[in-house]
């Protein structure tokens, strides 16, 4: 990732349909933002959007940054006429693994 925590990143993997609704500007949307604390700081990431992701300084900072991103990436679908997401599950689980 890049060092400049201001830096909001939304990558865009793939064109291809993800499942959903159709949906239009002004609705509202829930999705998961998962937050990793590092030595820069936190990075963040919604895994319902694939390539969505950021980092900032603090907690404070990153929140701000990953709303950005989700916002710029639903903007993009909704740009070339992709549906938005359905919310879905994300989980989360505890992995027991031998070193």
């Amino acid at each position: 990732m890049a060092s400049d925590p201001e830096v909001v990143m939304c990558a865009r993997v793939s064109r291809r349909p993800m499942r959903g609704t159709p949906r239009t500007a002004g609705q509202r949307l829930q999705l998961t933002a998962v937050v990793e604390r590092d030595r820069a700081g936190y990075v963040a990431t919604c895994p319902q959007l694939q390539g969505c992701y950021t980092q900032g300084r603090t907690y404070e900072e990153v929140m701000r940054n990953i709303r950005d991103a989700i916002r710029l990436h639903l903007e993009d679908r909704l740009a070339v006429g992709e549906p938005l997401p359905v919310a879905g599950e994300v989980s989360l689980a505890v992995l027991d693994v031998a070193v």
